[in-house]
């Protein structure tokens, strides 16, 4: 059987980056086992939902390229998914254990149970509930639901079945952790609507999933969630909880606090393939070197991946269990080389432009030079300096607008130059370009070779005179690069007027 996997976000915010990895990673194994993965929403906390964050997830899915092959839009055989139009199922679940003994109705009031939690706690109990209505007869129960008393069902810890122990595939063997666990935990709430513990193991089995890859944070809801299994005789999956991804501070990476959001990165320029890059070696780190082991190299913090490369190298033998910091350091590098993939050939260079035309429009919008054709020249003169897309405007106003000698940066450059020397580089370079010569960056570059050698000025001075004249800063592509982007008309334009 092709194995099945799902990425089960809450509708409670917007996609953060430790979703988006559990998302990758659930698309990775799947495409890597010609095996299918299914969003389904978790909306079943009906206090939490914020408006539009399915449309939000949704979007930040699409725009990583993460396609899910069944789902909200994408109707499929496990339908439907949302948790809310599946409450059915839960109840007629929730049924079964209470007919087999494995859970219970409880009527207790929230102050009640508050009550009885702290007189527990007070005697230096670790139990959170006295198991007070466990002892209802069946009759009791039944009257008090016929009178509209509003209850929960719990699971009654004290029945479990004799099961195996649990296993991860990334934390391997587990320590039995069942004193973590509330005493007798809910599973079906006062408004019918079931807890995430119920609601998820019936809804992966209902669905015929395999592989259940989700965050480190549900590794403690194990222990129950297989005793579910377990009293409901139902075969259970595969289990890969992820390490909990930090913030460079240490802190715990949350879609309430911090810059995480999957498309805010989308809004400053960032690659998705470098951004999904980044958060898939956030974590892929561990290797055995033992001879017997079957384990595959982890790749290096830094390799750059494309999707089928990740595809390809993908397995959980190679996540560690250790938490990962997210260096912002390291998506800069890979976001740059991913950048210079792209620009190596056409088809990536037309496509970077293509994107980088809201950018540059954006903050010159009365600028006539931003066509397509004209930023694929920029950007491949910026190659090298550009770490993102959005740098663009910034990086290379020149090529956009006319400099601005009144700049500081520029009065500091032209004061630092002799006004003798200056007048006579720029006169005789206009006189030598307007020659007609072929404009060619290899051409250009011979031509201020030449012109450099008339003089007595070392190459940096020349040079530096030259930047001033055409760009008003101090950094940028080489002066070959330049002239060559601006073309003939305004190089000599540009040049005439540095002098007044």
């Amino acid at each position: 059987m092709a194995p099945l996997l799902r990425f089960a976000p809450s509708p409670t915010g917007a996609l953060h980056l430790g979703g988006l990895r559990t998302a990758l990673y659930n698309f990775l194994y799947a495409r890597k086992t010609g095996g299918k993965w299914i969003l389904r929403i978790e909306d079943t906390d009906r206090t939490r939902a914020v408006p539009g964050a399915v449309e939000g997830i949704q979007s930040a899915l699409d725009w990583a390229g993460l396609e899910y092959d069944h789902g909200p839009g994408k109707a499929g055989p496990h339908g439907p998914y949302y948790q809310s139009e599946r409450l059915d199922l839960y109840h007629t679940y929730a049924n079964k254990l209470l007919e087999s003994g494995h859970a219970y109705r409880c009527f207790c009031s929230p102050d009640k149970l508050a009550a009885t939690r702290e007189k527990l706690a007070r005697t230096g109990s670790n139990s959170t509930y006295d198991k007070a209505c466990l002892h209802l007869t069946e009759e009791e129960a039944a009257r008090k639901v016929r009178a509209g008393e509003k209850f929960i069902i719990r699971l009654n810890d004290g029945k479990l079945p004799v099961r195996p122990p649990g296993y991860d595939l990334v934390f391997k063997n587990l320590r039995d952790a069942h004193a973590s666990l509330p005493t007798d935990p809910v599973l079906l709430k006062s408004d019918s609507f079931p807890t995430y513990h119920l609601a998820s193991v019936v809804d992966d089995h209902e669905m015929g999933i395999t592989h259940v890859v989700r965050g480190e944070e549900w590794l403690p809801s194990l222990p129950l969630h297989l005793d579910l299994y377990a009293c409901l005789n139902l075969p259970t999956p595969q289990f890969a909880h992820l390490p909990i991804l930090l913030n460079p501070d240490g802190s715990k990476m949350s879609k309430r606090k911090g810059d995480v959001h999957v498309l805010d990165f989308q809004k400053r320029g960032w690659e998705p393939n470098a951004v999904l890059n980044w958060v898939a070696l956030a974590g892929w780190g561990v290797q055995d070197a033992s001879p017997s082991s079957t384990h595959k190299q982890a790749p290096d913090s830094t390799t750059l991946m494309t999707m089928d490369e990740m595809i390809q190298n993908f397995d959980f033998s190679v996540l560690t269990h250790r938490r990962s910091v997210l260096d912002p350091v390291k998506l800069e590098y890979i976001n740059k080389h991913h950048l210079m993939r792209l620009m190596s050939t056409p088809e990536g260079l037309r496509t970077l432009a293509e994107r980088a035309y809201p950018y540059v429009k954006d903050t010159y919008p009365d600028s006539p030079y931003t066509t397509v054709p004209y930023l694929e020249k920029v950007i491949s003169v910026l190659q090298g300096r550009t770490t993102k897309l959005s740098d663009i405007p910034s990086l290379g106003p020149f090529f956009f607008v006319e400099p601005d000698y009144s700049s500081s940066e520029a009065q500091r450059m032209k004061q630092s130059l002799s006004s003798e020397h200056y007048a006579a580089v720029v006169d005789s370079l206009v006189s030598c370009l307007s020659g007609g010569i072929q404009w060619e960056v290899a051409t250009l570059s011979l031509v201020l070779h030449d012109e450099n050698a008339k003089t007595s000025l070392k190459q940096k001075e020349y040079m530096t005179i030259l930047r001033h004249a055409l760009t008003g800063m101090k950094t940028g592509p080489s002066v070959a690069d330049v002239l060559y982007v601006l073309g003939p008309e305004r190089s000599l334009i540009r040049l005439q007027a540095s002098k007044h």
